[in-house]
């Protein structure tokens, strides 16, 4: 292949800008996940059905998500990728507001499944795309804001739906949808990020004008599975996120030690999402496991996967201390949200026990956040520019399979602990028992870091060979 010459540039102002608009919409996006599971309760009063119909409902997209993903991801290293994200953010946005409108659980699963084919375009084509702003030296730094925004998005979805969806369930919905469609329009203005940019290999054929112009195929994907460092990141999936997915039973954990002691439902959702929210808060630190990635990948070359193996084996005991420590919840029971989010956060304060699990929560959430910002930069280590978004999308069909299991399975799981465990101690059991599905996780990036090396040599040299034929210096 040759590189054709080209003229059009963003300026720094607008590749800020763009890049602000795609991390939002990863914030988004996150914040549609999170958003059903602190309602299980109301929906599933308003729609007439268990709240393990909507369990399954969550488990289910998914899986739907990360199955669309992979379609999305490998048309967009084929092609233009920024109408692929107009698209997805719009197909979730009109998911959001038929869950809203649902009347019946039939008409509410439809809209879910809606919006998690969206989702699955925001994630794995929005990730090729900012893989192709970022420098490998900083790549763990920049990912973790990535994936910060991610998790901050999760968190912000668990509050507005415990929050604002406390007595219409219908209402945060809404408030999403509008948000969405306002983030279509600012994909308007965002410019069209070239492939391979950001490689220091290509970094003098790029700004001679040529163009990266290198397109996955379908005879790459053997190629893509025959490397090693790929398969052990896609496979730890599979075991992480069925620990991480059961996560999103925590605020009912925590509703449920406060109706235990004694509060009225209503109550009780928002005390539990307010503290699900404040126990997570620790995902901040996946800066410092980016920060800590880079400077140790700048050492050798299996630094990345060697922190995120670390965190991940490092963090179980604290996840088992904090389902087991006893929480005195002290809230005025039937009072507005916004006296109960006050009440909770003094109790930070005031409250010892309260205190010590937050303290648990944090360091747990410290430690296992060393993971997204490390394997989001491993797969752009160890993959050329046009294989990144297909190899992430991979990665998150294994995850949303893991993440279904743990989401689904939990569900049956504390229902079967029922029978010897009184709620909540049953969430407490069966939540701490998916957290051992870490370990499997932390053995699989040991062996990434034994691999990757030799796998980030063999793309250095490819990107070098195509600079040289882009440039002339070596036949095409």
């Amino acid at each position: 292949m040759t590189g054709t010459k080209v003229s059009r540039r963003g300026n720094a102002a607008h590749r800020f800008y763009s890049v602000v608009v795609f991390v939002v919409l990863a914030s988004l996006d996150n914040v549609a996940i999170g958003l059903v599971p602190p309602l299980y309760g109301p929906i599933s009063t308003a729609l007439d059905v268990p709240q393990r119909m909507l369990g399954l409902v969550t488990a289910v997209s998914f899986l739907v998500s990360a199955v669309a993903a992979v379609g999305w991801a490998y048309v967009g290293d084929r092609t233009n990728r920024k109408p692929l994200l107009m698209v997805g953010t719009l197909l979730w946005a009109a998911g959001t507001a038929g869950s809203a409108l649902a009347g019946g659980y039939a008409t509410f699963l439809a809209a879910q499944f809606v919006g998690a084919v969206g989702l699955g375009a925001v994630g794995s084509v929005g990730f090729s795309v900012v893989t192709d702003l970022i420098s490998p030296r900083r790549r763990g730094l920049v990912m973790s804001f990535w994936g910060l925004s991610q998790g901050v998005g999760t968190l912000a979805g668990t509050l507005l739906g415990g929050v604002l969806g406390a007595t219409d369930w219908r209402r945060p919905f809404l408030l999403l949808t509008g948000v969405g469609l306002a983030a279509t329009v600012a994909y308007l203005f965002t410019y069209d990020i070239r492939r391979g940019q950001s490689e220091p290999e290509l970094a003098g054929a790029i700004d001679a004008g040529n163009e990266y112009d290198y397109r996955i195929s379908r005879a790459d994907l053997p190629r893509i599975l025959a490397r090693r460092t790929n398969r052990w990141l896609i496979l730890q999936g599979l075991t992480a996120q069925a620990a991480f997915g059961s996560l999103v039973w925590l605020p009912v954990l925590f509703s449920q030690r406060a109706e235990a002691q004694g509060y009225s439902p209503a109550t009780a959702v928002v005390v539990g999402s307010v503290f699900a929210t404040l126990f997570q808060l620790g995902g901040v630190f996946s800066i410092v496991g980016g920060l800590v990635g880079d400077a140790l990948q700048r050492r050798t070359p299996s630094g990345r996967a060697t922190v995120a193996a670390v965190g991940i084996l490092a963090a179980l005991p604290f996840y088992l201390v904090l389902f087991f420590v006893p929480i005195r919840i002290d809230v005025p029971d039937g009072a507005g949200a916004g006296a109960v989010v006050t009440a909770v956060l003094s109790s930070v304060l005031t409250e010892p026990t309260v205190g010590l699990s937050l303290l648990t929560a944090v360091v747990a959430l410290a430690l296992t956040s060393a993971n997204s910002p490390n394997w989001f930069a491993l797969i752009a280590d160890v993959n050329p520019p046009e294989h990144r978004g297909t190899v992430y999308s991979l990665g998150n069909l294994v995850n949303g399979v893991g993440r279904a299991a743990g989401n689904g399975l939990v569900g049956v799981v504390f229902a079967a602990l029922r029978t010897a465990f009184p709620p909540p101690l049953n969430y407490a059991v069966g939540l701490a028992a998916f957290q051992l599905f870490f370990i499997p996780t932390g053995i699989m990036y040991w062996l990434a870091a034994r691999t990757s090396p030799r796998d980030i040599a063999q793309v250095h040299d490819l990107l070098h060979a195509r600079a040289d034929r882009l440039e002339g210096r070596a036949p095409s």
